[in-house]
């Protein structure tokens, strides 16, 4: 008899094997939405994303500016589509709520966090064959549109295009007043970051709840679809100490020092690393 969290994990393994353009962003988020949504149907989330992406492609045939390369229509297109056809928007009044970063439940509501309203926009723009990543931005993620141009897209806000001007004030209000716009503001993320900002938003407020299990298995889950981020390694295994999950510790601390075997960092985690042998001693 199938496991549905079982085949869900296996789902997310399967994808940290793959290469970063191979990764289809909208259902590699239903799986990690399915290991904490066993009792949703995301063969229906598959199926709704698969309309979604019917509706962004007919939307771009009937836009011939749009299709053209211009991103200020290929804005407008994709808006009609997400927020305007479907009815997706911010979740403002519940923006804390765990539902907000599982996209089965975002479905479900129609609202979500910015990253999971920016993978819907990400799927969108891939299938109608238009260029898009998503933007690393301090506090708030937003994505980038391109072709003759490139605009800037917040999500969260209905799809608004974002200006130089919105850009620096949205960094102010989240870094502090001293923060200045720059190329680091702005930086691309790969598919796979996009992913791990959307779970990492479920582990800091597993973390804020006093909910350690869950922090720790949300993030062997991110480690599942990306093995190689060394700085998760470290994270899960501080944490399976902190449960007095001795052996879980040590061997995802020896992960991390596969992939960081010199260094600062390193150093401390071997002295960690021999502490923790000696009390299973």
């Amino acid at each position: 008899m199938s496991n549905p969290l079982q085949d869900a994990r296996s789902a997310l393994a399967a994808l940290g094997t793959l290469p970063d353009s191979e990764i289809d962003i909208g259902l590699a988020a239903l799986q990690l939405a399915r290991v904490d949504a066993l009792d949703a149907d995301w063969r229906a989330g598959a199926e709704h994303l698969t309309a979604l992406a019917r509706a962004a492609v007919n939307a771009a045939a009937g836009d011939k500016e749009a299709d053209a390369g211009d991103v200020a229509r290929r804005r407008a297109v994709l808006a009609q589509v997400i927020h305007g056809q479907f009815g997706y928007a911010g979740d403002e009044e519940n923006y804390e709520d765990l539902a907000n970063a599982n996209l089965l439940r975002v479905m479900e509501r129609r609202r979500g966090l910015p990253v999971a309203l920016g993978i819907l926009w990400l799927h969108a723009a891939e299938a109608a064959g238009w260029e898009a990543h998503g933007i690393d931005f301090p506090g708030h993620f937003l994505i980038a549109l391109a072709g003759r141009g490139q605009v800037v897209v917040d999500v969260f806000a209905g799809g608004r295009a974002m200006e130089a001007r919105d850009l620096r004030a949205t960094l102010k209000r989240f870094a502090g007043d001293q923060a200045e716009l720059g190329p680091a503001s702005l930086a691309r993320m790969e598919k796979r970051a996009v992913l791990l900002r959307l779970q990492n938003n479920i582990k800091v407020r597993r973390l804020r709840d006093g909910d350690l299990a869950g922090a720790v298995a949300c993030t062997e889950d991110m480690l599942r679809i990306a093995p190689d981020a060394a700085p998760l390694w470290r994270e899960a295994g501080l944490m399976h100490q902190r449960l007095d999950q001795i052996g879980a510790a040590i061997a995802a601390l020896e992960s991390f020092l596969k992939l960081v075997p010199e260094g600062p960092q390193a150093m401390r985690v071997r002295g960690l690393l021999e502490e923790l042998r000696q009390r299973l001693n």
